[in-house]
């Protein structure tokens, strides 16, 4: 239950404190998907895949998807049975590494 709360919160701050893009230093791909009215294109966070889910990366991904949010869960975390066309999801493993992208 710590968990899933310490994610959420995380998800919240990275999309209350992002506004800015001055100053980055990504190396991720920050190629948003153009005319997709804010609709997720997982295959565009692909990149995130494999690596360590920090607020940053979270970031990155919802940008490179052309997502509006963003969210890590973790394997243990409650998640809403909603499809939201907006929404990349972060699926990450016990240790918080991504293993898989997808929208909803």
């Amino acid at each position: 239950m710590f968990r899933a709360s310490l994610m959420s919160l995380v998800a919240v701050a990275v999309l209350a404190g992002c506004s800015s893009n001055s100053g980055s230093s990504s190396k991720a791909p920050e190629a948003a998907v153009a005319n997709n009215d804010g609709r997720c294109q997982a295959s565009g966070a692909e990149f995130a895949v494999g690596k360590q889910a920090t607020p940053a990366l979270v970031e990155q991904a919802r940008k490179a998807s052309g997502s509006q949010m963003a969210h890590a869960l973790g394997p243990n975390d409650v998640m809403t049975m909603d499809y939201r066309s907006e929404r990349l999801n972060l699926h990450t493993n016990a240790q918080g590494v991504v293993i898989s992208v997808n929208c909803g």
